[in-house]
Order: structure tokens, then C-alpha cells, then sequence
């Protein structure tokens, strides 16, 4: 659904998306190939990215809690499509740490091989977590699309209805309040 709201507030719902999508593609990413080349020196150099995500992510969480008595209701449902998302990611990620987890006890008390455990790690950890990255990346990308058109989806408008809300018609022109 489409709705009549200003510039500002469709500028204001471009943030959290703006957010994780830099967390994503910069992140996840860009970060994880420039460090990459230096993980062979200084393997822990590459725990600053789930370090800079988990940062990111709590802020997200944390600004969407506080949107729903702060800022305006189309801004506000933005924030709540965003901390959706990012839970879904916080999951991934904890999967991926669980994994890491049992290959080190594996590894250190169950006598595994390396091998075995970067299989592992791999399979069990970081292929999922690509894998939602590149969802991720396409349905936020999405997302930005929608907030730029004044767009919500359904599920949200039903969770935090809008009485005041106006909706506008497929055919109607955008005039960003301004009547």
C-alpha cells in the first residue's frame, strides 16, 4: 500500500535500511575481502566483523524500540520492517558462532581434525550466513525501493495499524502531503 506522507518522512524511513544494507554489503562484504588477505598473519583481525555487525544490529533493534513513541507512524513501521530482518540475521549469526563454538570443542576435547572442523564451520556456519546475506541484501535493496514510493507492507500496517493514515489510489500522483 501506497501513502501520502512528506519528503522528510520518506527520507527518515530510508535510515534503517540505509543501516543494514551498510552492514550487509560493507560489513559482510567489502570488510570481510579487505580483511581476508591479512587473516593468514592475524586470524583474529577477522572477528571485528561479527564485532562491527552485532553493533550495528543492536543499534537497530534498539532505535526500533524507541521509534514506536518517537517518530512519526510511517517512519516508525520502517523501523519495524528493518528489526525484523535483523533479528532473522542475529539468528544466522548465532548459528554461525554455535558452529565455530562446537568445531573449537570438537576440535580441542573430541580430538577432531582440523579438517573436520573447518568442514564444519563451513557447512554448518558460514555458507547459511552467506547465503542470507545475499537474500538479504536483494529484499533490504527492495525495501529502500518501497520506502523511497511511500510503500509499507501488509503485515506491518496490520500490526501497527494508522487510523490518520491516508492511503493513496495505484493511479494517484505523489504529493507528499501537500494538498
Amino acid at each position: 500500500m501506497r501513502f501520502a506522507v512528506s519528503r522528510d518522512e520518506i527520507k527518515r524511513a530510508n535510515v534503517p535500511h540505509e543501516l543494514f544494507l551498510t552492514n550487509l554489503i560493507g560489513n559482510h562484504i567489502l570488510l570481510t575481502v579487505a580483511l581476508g588477505g591479512l587473516a593468514g598473519s592475524f586470524p583474529w583481525i577477522m572477528a571485528l566483523i561479527p564485532a562491527i555487525s552485532f553493533g550495528i544490529l543492536g543499534f537497530i533493534l534498539w532505535r526500533a524500540r524507541r521509534a514506536i513513541d518517537r517518530d512519526p507512524w510511517y517512519v516508525m513501521c520502517h523501523w519495524q520492517v528493518c528489526a525484523r530482518r535483523s533479528r532473522i540475521f542475529l539468528l544466522m549469526l548465532g548459528l554461525l558462532l554455535l558452529a565455530i563454538t562446537l568445531g573449537w570443542a570438537g576440535h580441542a576435547y573430541g580430538g577432531m581434525m582440523k579438517e573436520a572442523v573447518w568442514a564444519l564451520v563451513a557447512g554448518i556456519g558460514i555458507l547459511p550466513v552467506m547465503a542470507t546475506v545475499l537474500v538479504l541484501v536483494m529484499i533490504e535493496s527492495d525495501a529502500l525501493y518501497h520506502a523511497n514510493q511511500a510503500k509499507l507492507p501488509d503485515w506491518v500496517v496490520e500490526r501497527f495499524p494508522n487510523p490518520d493514515a491516508r492511503i493513496l489510489a495505484p493511479d494517484e500522483p505523489d504529493r507528499f502531503g501537500q494538498d
